[in-house]
């Protein structure tokens, strides 16, 4: 879900909730050692995003939160701030070339680049919370 969250909307922050869980607590963020990542140099993206980020001059950057059930990826263009969130069980996360990641939801990616250990430490932070955190499948019992 590709959405405008640049005005404090309770009906935008209670669908975000219902997809991706409420933010971590303090104490949360603690024991994760943080739950938000560096700043990500976007490098590709699908084209509903490209065209949201042609709209001005200015770096192409973004950030990901980790939400207890989900992740998002928050951009902005012009003066407005985008948000897509991805739930856990929508989540793609590929690592193509050695410095990129790819993140997918349906129809919807970013690819960043990652040239820092920080960046990378981040992902592998990402995919172990989901891992731990993910359902029990039917295969597993």
């Amino acid at each position: 879900m590709l959405i405008n969250i640049s005005y404090n909307r309770p009906a935008i922050s209670e669908k975000i909730s219902a997809e991706v869980g409420k933010p971590f607590t303090l104490m949360e963020r603690v024991k994760l050692r943080g739950s938000g990542s560096p700043k990500l140099q976007i490098t590709s993206s699908s084209i509903d995003i490209h065209n949201l980020l042609i709209l001005d001059n200015n770096a192409n950057i973004c950030n990901v939160e980790m939400r207890g059930s989900g992740i998002i990826v928050m951009f902005r263009s012009l003066l407005e701030t985008y948000a897509l969130v991805i739930p856990y069980y929508k989540l793609n996360l590929y690592k193509g070339k050695a410095e990129e990641y790819s993140i997918y939801r349906d129809h919807h990616f970013i690819k960043v680049k990652a040239d820092k250990p920080g960046i990378h430490k981040f992902f592998q932070k990402i995919i172990n919370y989901k891992t731990d955190n993910a359902p029990t499948q039917i295969d597993d019992l």
